[in-house]
């Protein structure tokens, strides 16, 4: 839907979560901190095209991720993992050119990301499903990988899709192209360092064990449509961007907090009607320091925070267009709200 308005459309002070969001255009080559007026308060400019997203770490540097040339030709590609200081200097960089989505700031100073492996295709029958013979051209199916390397870019310890992942009990859609399996697009390290991964074509989430690098819990849901940023809340809750694609019935887009032992739904936020919020692919949501919910409605580039009870108080779109394969979008991965008082932004504006 058009919206009838660019930049900032809502902000109710007294309800809003006081602080700075940080945004990066997708197709784009910076990152954006925005006020609660949506003003831009401080602008880096990368030294390439954006790979997904950026976040600022608590020294308030930028970690952030530009597409390389080599690598698989995705959508989600990034390659090189850059850390800008505040200036915009680079202090540190990875480069993979297998890199894509995701990426973590370990409390040790490492680096997890999300990286393929192209797995050829005499040797990819664990892989069922999909559209037969539409391997990716460069001669197989590419598998996920998680990574983890130190400050001097050496990996200190890696999980292997191919190695530890149940192939048989999730197999791909009928619809889908054996190219890629199964296009992970978040993994979250926990503070015992366990991995959250997020599968987006397997409407999956799994809690991966760093240490037997055994799946220690895992759900699904068709339902989700392509699920996005899955968060583990201070309550053992998790958090999902439920996109709500390819289902049967009018497509809308849910935000879920889900009780992981029972798997219920304990809250639940979505459009009112339910058309007015729906982002097929990308997206995230943020629980707040005050309860609100801080969402990207990616696709079209809409930012909002909403409280529990589902009232927007604050509500930003995108004025920034960009060229991508898919053509011309406002889209955004995924943002960030970070309080006025939080050690990323700690005094600097």
């Amino acid at each position: 839907m058009r919206p009838y308005k660019l930049g900032l459309t809502e902000y109710d002070p007294e309800r809003a979560f006081p602080g700075f969001t940080i945004c990066s255009p997708s197709g784009g080559t910076e990152s954006l901190l925005l006020d609660m007026q949506g003003e831009i308060r401080r602008k880096w400019t990368l030294p390439g095209r954006l790979g997904n997203y950026a976040l600022l770490l608590p020294t308030g540097n930028l970690l952030v991720t530009v597409q390389t040339s080599e690598g698989p030709k995705f959508n989600p590609a990034g390659g090189q993992i850059l850390e800008l200081d505040w200036d915009g200097k680079v202090v540190w960089e990875h480069i993979d050119h297998m890199q894509h989505h995701d990426f973590n700031r370990c409390a040790n100073g490492n680096t997890v990301y999300l990286a393929w492996e192209l797995i050829p295709t005499d040797e990819a029958s664990m892989v069922i499903g999909g559209i037969p013979g539409t391997e990716h051209g460069d001669g197989g199916v590419y598998v996920d990988v998680l990574r983890e390397v130190n400050q001097a870019g050496e990996t200190v310890w890696e999980w292997r899709m191919v190695d530890h992942f149940p192939f048989d009990k999730y197999p791909l859609r009928p619809n889908r192209h054996r190219e890629e399996y199964a296009h992970a697009n978040a993994c979250f390290v926990q503070p015992d360092g366990n991995i959250l991964v997020s599968w987006r074509d397997l409407d999956l989430i799994a809690l991966v064990d760093r240490n037997t690098s055994q799946i220690l819990w895992e759900m699904e849901d068709r339902k989700w449509g392509g699920q996005h940023d899955p968060r583990r809340l201070e309550n053992g809750n998790i958090t999902i961007f439920a996109n709500g694609s390819e289902q049967t019935g009018p497509e809308h887009s849910r935000i879920l907090e889900i009780n992981p032992e029972t798997r219920e739904t304990v809250w639940e936020y979505k459009g009112r009607p339910v058309d007015e919020f729906f982002s097929s692919r990308v997206s995230s949501a943020q629980r707040l320091a005050n309860g609100n919910t801080f969402i990207c409605e990616g696709r079209q580039g809409r930012l909002f925070e909403v409280t529990t009870e589902g009232d927007i108080v604050w509500e930003y779109v995108s004025p920034y267009t960009h060229m991508r394969l898919d053509g011309l979008a406002r889209q955004f991965f995924r943002a960030r709200r970070y309080g006025v008082d939080s050690p990323e932004i700690a005094g600097r504006l």
